[in-house]
């Protein structure tokens, strides 16, 4: 029988209601799922180290048997192979994201041609929810409630307390 196991790779800082809804219906169509949380030195003060990151992600998603959360840097393509992956699902919310992600959907595949692209949209109740946004009305002190899991929401609440 062959299995397919794909890699679901973001930075996932915060993660979100939209990202955990990909991974539930990435988890009923691959037989394993790898969420990749990409560990990205070049970024500007990420809101959570990746190791939080990963702490969130695997507490979200332990309810699903198919699902792990590693990190990775570097080539995608690379993760993919090490992880013997035979696709990459990715979320497209708006026309702008299809752009981007249809670029790099066709690198990976110049440089790994056995590597397939899956794009997902997200439920339309979080076709507008990114990492970044989440960030951006959280600091200025808006509701992020219901688009990110309580254990991330508590976690913001306690950095931001830090921070104050």
């Amino acid at each position: 029988m062959n299995t397919v196991r794909a890699i679901y790779p973001g930075s996932f800082d915060p993660p979100t209601n939209g990202h955990l809804d990909l991974i539930a219906r990435g988890s009923r169509i691959f037989d394993h799922l790898v969420v990749a949380v990409l560990h990205n030195a070049d970024k500007a003060q990420p809101l959570f180290h990746t190791q939080e990151r990963v702490e969130m992600l695997r507490e979200t998603t332990r309810e699903f048997d198919n699902v792990s959360v590693e990190t990775f840097d570097g080539l995608l393509v690379e993760f993919a192979r090490q992880q013997r992956a035979q696709a990459v699902l990715r979320g497209i919310r708006a026309i702008s994201d299809y752009e981007y992600e249809f670029q790099m959907a066709l690198m990976n595949r110049r440089l790994a041609p056995e590597l397939e692209t899956v794009f997902m949209m997200p439920a339309e109740k979080y076709s507008y929810v990114s990492s970044r946004l989440i960030q951006q009305v959280f600091h200025l002190g808006g509701s992020v409630e219901g688009l990110v899991p309580p254990v991330v929401l508590e976690r913001m609440r306690k950095r931001s307390a830090q921070i104050k």
